[in-house]
């Protein structure tokens, strides 16, 4: 639902890193540059990345009160 704080493989910090590439993103601007561009080589990171879906809103609709 929200990125990984670290890398589930190598460990590294990578959240940090998820509103940057999101909003890079947004702007329309290359995957491959922007995942270079933030440090990201190794392809486990990448992966996290990539892979990654924000489910964040669907699943506060069945927040129980």
């Amino acid at each position: 639902m929200i990125i990984p704080i670290r890398c589930f493989s190598c460990g590294k910090p990578i959240s940090h890193l998820w509103e940057t590439f999101k909003e890079r993103q947004k702007s329309g601007e290359e995957t491959k540059k922007i995942l270079d561009d933030l440090g990201l080589t190794r392809y486990c990171c990448r992966a996290q990345f990539l892979g990654h879906v924000d489910l964040s809103d669907t699943a506060a609709k069945f927040k129980k009160f």
